[in-house]
C-alpha cells in the first residue's frame, strides 16, 4: 500500500497556486514540495510580443533584482521591443517630412499666384 502524504500547507484544493509534487527525503519519508507558479515575461505593448532581454519573473521578484535586468538600453526599453521602436522613429520621420513637403507646395502655389 501507498505511504500517505499530507499536506504542508493550510490550502487544500487543487488551485494554480496550490500545485505539489511528491518528493523522496533521504530518510525514505515521501514528502510534497510546492511549486512554485512559473514567471511570465513582459510584453511589448504594441505587438504583444514577450521583450528580448527581459527575464520571466514573478512580480514581486522585479523589486529585488537591479535595474540593468529589468531594461534594455534604447529608448522606450524594458516596455516597447526593437521592431516597434523602429517603426515609431520612422513614422516620426516620415510625419515630420510630410509636413516640409507641404510647406515646400505651399510656398511655391504662393509665389505662382503673385506672377
Amino acid at each position: 500500500m501507498a505511504q500517505r502524504v499530507t499536506l504542508r500547507k493550510r490550502n487544500p484544493y487543487n488551485t494554480t497556486s496550490n500545485r505539489r509534487r511528491i518528493v523522496k527525503t533521504p530518510g525514505g519519508r515521501l514528502v510534497y514540495h510546492h511549486i512554485k507558479k512559473p514567471g511570465t515575461s513582459p510584453k511589448c505593448g504594441d505587438c504583444g510580443i514577450a521583450l528580448p532581454g527581459i527575464p520571466a519573473l514573478r512580480p514581486r521578484q522585479y523589486a529585488t533584482v537591479s535595474k540593468r535586468v529589468k531594461t534594455v538600453r534604447r529608448a522606450y526599453g524594458g516596455s516597447r521591443c526593437g521592431e516597434c521602436v523602429r517603426s515609431r522613429i520612422m513614422r516620426a520621420f516620415l510625419v515630420e517630412e510630410a509636413k516640409i513637403v507641404k510647406k515646400v507646395i505651399k510656398s511655391q502655389n504662393a509665389q505662382k499666384s503673385k506672377k
